[in-house]
């Protein structure tokens, strides 16, 4: 880790700090001292007569054009070869740890993937949703986003365990944008204070509406809807489109001139039968727990491969029942 300061260039410290905006986060990648990345990132800025603003309101150096977030943001990864996993629909609440969330700690572990991706909807919001709040879970705000902080934690900590520099996208969900959607209503006067927006209290995760691995790949929570909506979002996307929403957990191959790209449903994190969808009746649903494994060869996607769960603290992967009892 350390040698690999001695060889960062400044263009290299430059465009790490563009990518993360955090002396904390640099020093973990660099292995080095906090305060030898801000001596270093103050060097640099008197060297070159530009700022390199941090992504922490709460720094001297923040910039405040970032307190407008651009609803059009997008991640490209530029992913030749390695693999990304893309889980969704966790609506995380208390006490509650689905067999797919072990599982996903086992596949981050087993694969150590470039990138982990949480396709929308980590949060639920159930108390600040249309539904009658009579027929929802007993938690509050403040519980959902602290089981939500926990779990993003977790996955997070387990990632850079087996791979430092490991990317953390988070897109918008429909479920997640309730958090600000609801301040914004009743007190809009308060936008730009730390705390306002969902991302304040998950700064580890870059979030944004759209993740391109490649070109030719995107994720993102919603496209189409309905049964048929893997097929019509490659279809009519034309790209290989992951997105989760409808919890359906499926891949549908398209083949037409261009060659062959897919659609991919990546089903919930949560239990299908959960606490979190009760408004759903007690009628039978098709959707199933789970989440999806992308692996790129010379910056083509693979056959997308998913991970069921297959009974309590089982999960079923390429033909194998594995026990993730222990996550």
């Amino acid at each position: 880790m350390g040698a690999h300061n001695q060889t960062c260039t400044d263009d290299e410290f430059i465009a790490l700090w563009g990518q993360h905006q955090s002396a904390a986060k640099l020093a973990r990648i660099l292995g080095v001292a906090t305060r030898n990345v801000q001596n270093r990132r103050r060097n640099l800025e008197a060297l070159y007569d530009i700022r390199l603003f941090s992504a922490d309101p709460r720094s001297s150096y923040y910039d405040p054009r970032q307190a407008s977030y651009s609803p059009l943001k997008q991640i490209d990864l530029g992913i030749l070869d390695g693999t990304v996993i893309v889980f969704s629909d966790a609506h995380f609440i208390p006490s509650e740890r689905s067999t797919a969330f072990k599982g996903l700690l086992y596949m981050i572990e087993a694969l150590k993937p470039v990138a982990v991706i949480a396709n929308g909807d980590s949060f639920d919001g159930a108390s600040i949703s249309r539904h009658d709040p009579t027929d929802q879970p007993a938690t509050t705000v403040i519980q959902e986003l602290k089981a939500t902080q926990g779990a993003l934690g977790e996955i997070e900590e387990r990632a850079k365990a087996e791979r430092h520099n490991v990317r953390l996208i988070h897109t918008w969900g429909n479920h997640d944008a309730r958090f600000a959607n609801r301040l914004a209503q009743h007190a809009p006067q308060y936008k730009d204070v730390l705390g306002f927006k969902i991302t304040d209290h998950i700064p580890d995760w870059e979030f944004c509406w759209a993740c391109w691995p490649t070109s030719r790949v995107i994720v993102k929570h919603r496209y189409k809807g309905g049964i048929h909506a893997t097929h019509n979002n490659t279809v009519q996307a034309g790209v290989s489109v992951v997105s989760g929403h409808l919890h359906s957990l499926k891949t549908t191959p398209f083949n037409d001139y261009n060659g062959v790209r897919y659609g991919v449903d990546t089903g919930t994190l949560a239990e299908p039968d959960g606490p979190q969808f009760t408004y759903a009746e007690l009628n039978p649903n098709n959707h199933r727990s789970g989440f999806a494994v992308l692996t790129f060869f010379n910056g083509e996607l693979l056959w997308p491969e998913l991970v069921h769960a297959f009974s309590e603290d089982c999960i079923q992967f390429r033909g194998e029942v594995i026990d993730v009892s222990a996550f």
